[in-house]
């Protein structure tokens, strides 16, 4: 079966078929870093992330790039109200975007550039749509003419003229047309600013993203994503300017996740229902995070449920125990049996219907119990090197959703310790405390610490 993804711009799912038959190269709008990160991000660097792995699961080589923008008026609002760099803010809250990827396993860009950096090449993208008679300047400000691009309007689906009614509530006079947007804007006192044949200024927000995009990837590439927010009007304005300057199509396939709510709210800042990474990964092992996410398809909207969380914690740990058991077979793993190898073929299957996770976690679980049949039968040696196998297997396909890679348990745990915590985790669930509290002074006299989490028990070194 081919890959087949659903395109916003066709609004029906295709065939994969990228550029360069085995290469993939991708761009996803990135964060705008004034502040932490929420669920909602988190949302969004998952399901690009999971699109990404799963490409190179295929067998793909793939190009990844993710921006930062780090000029805007809520980084510049910030900053002044702190008396700081507009950089210092953005220096500290790309830091701190770093710690909350890597706290949820998501994998870094293979570029990952900022806005500030790629200021000569926004004005030069700038110049050649003014030299095309597709932007006017205006008092040091540009702006993108869109009746000089008729397919404007076909990436969101929008009326032009119920456009043109929304913009002539809030209607500057300078403009050739309410609707046109701004590539550069004129500098304004306490404001950073670069130099320009336009004036010192700084650029739009549109702008940034097709430039950095075209720089690192061409001036058509594969697959650009982002959040269904961004679908106008950035996306929208993105198009128009990169396809007006190149007059070749600029992405191919464009994908976009649908939000997280909480209860009927889109979640954002604004609204103060916020939920920050951070506080989330100290109540919820990480895994567990994306699996409740992964349990909802990308394109449509989740609700966040703390108790769906901490359900998707235990059920990791079913995970958990079968992977402790499996390794306390120190052999090599062996062939996956026949009887276990249609499980790959559902998981691939699903992941080929325009990433569905939810039926790919679905045949992960099925693989799960099937593989608990055989660690029930584990004395026999047929049925342990099936467990083995199988439990590598199904790490394998795990990895390709970016689960697993962090084993709850510190890496070189002797056996001895392993079994230790999987009776303990029995004597918890028939809550026989006394015995799963000396088991816990067993391990520790080991030199081991186990501490109860949400996604099951975690080892540590004791110091």
């Amino acid at each position: 079966m081919s890959l087949r993804v659903h395109n916003t711009l066709t609004r029906k799912e295709e065939e994969f078929i990228p550029l360069v038959p085995g290469e993939v190269r991708m761009y996803v709008c990135g964060v705008t870093v004034y502040d932490l990160c929420h669920i909602g991000h988190a949302r969004s660097a998952i399901v690009f992330d999971v699109i990404r792995r799963y490409l190179a699961f295929r067998g793909y080589r793939v190009t990844f790039v993710k921006n930062f923008t780090d000029v805007d008026d809520k980084i510049i609002t910030r900053a002044q109200a702190e008396g700081v760099s507009a950089r210092e803010v953005s220096e500290r809250y790309v830091a701190e975007f770093y710690r909350d990827m890597e706290a949820i396993g998501v994998l870094r860009g293979d570029v990952e550039p900022k806005a500030t950096d790629h200021i000569g090449q926004m004005i030069r993208l700038i110049e050649q749509l003014v030299a095309a008679g597709v932007a006017y300047v205006v008092d040091g400000d540009v702006y993108f003419e869109i009746a000089r691009f008729p397919a404007y309007g076909r990436l969101s689906g929008k009326n032009l003229d119920e456009l043109l009614a929304g913009a002539r509530v809030e209607v500057d006079e300078r403009k050739r047309d309410p609707r046109d947007f701004a590539l550069w804007k004129a500098a304004k006192p306490g404001e950073p600013s670069w130099s320009s044949p336009w004036g010192d200024g700084r650029p739009g927000w549109h702008i940034e993203c097709s430039a950095m995009a075209m720089e690192y990837l061409g001036p058509t590439f594969d697959v650009h994503g982002g959040g269904e927010d961004l679908i106008f009007p950035h996306h929208e304005c993105e198009i128009a300017q990169s396809e007006a300057a190149t007059g070749k199509t600029f992405a191919h396939y464009w994908v976009h996740n649908g939000f997280v709510n909480l209860g009927a709210e889109k979640m954002s800042k604004s609204l103060g229902n916020t939920l920050l990474i951070r506080e989330l990964v100290k109540r919820h092992d990480p895994d567990a995070l994306r699996l409740w996410l992964l349990g909802t398809h990308y394109r449509h909207p989740v609700e966040f449920s703390e108790e769906r969380l901490t359900e998707a914690g235990r059920a990791l740990e079913r995970f958990h125990r079968l992977f402790r058991e499996a390794a306390r077979d120190t052999r090599p793993p062996g062939p996956v049996p026949e009887a276990l190898r249609s499980f790959r073929a559902r998981f691939e299957a699903a992941m080929d219907d325009d990433f569905n996770t939810p039926q790919a976690l679905g045949a992960l679980f099925d693989f799960a119990r099937a593989l608990y049949g055989h660690l029930e039968r584990a004395e026999a040696p047929d049925h342990q090197q099936a467990l083995v196998a199988g439990v590598e297997e199904l790490k394998r396909l795990g990895g390709a959703l970016g689960l697993f890679a962090r084993s709850l348990n510190a890496p070189g745990a002797p056996a001895e310790v392993d079994r230790l915590v999987s009776e303990r985790g029995e004597a918890r669930k028939r809550r026989d405390w006394r015995r799963s509290d000396e088991l816990r002074d067993a391990i520790h006299k080991l030199g081991w610490s186990v501490e109860d989490t949400p996604g099951g028990p975690r080892l540590t070194p004791r110091r």
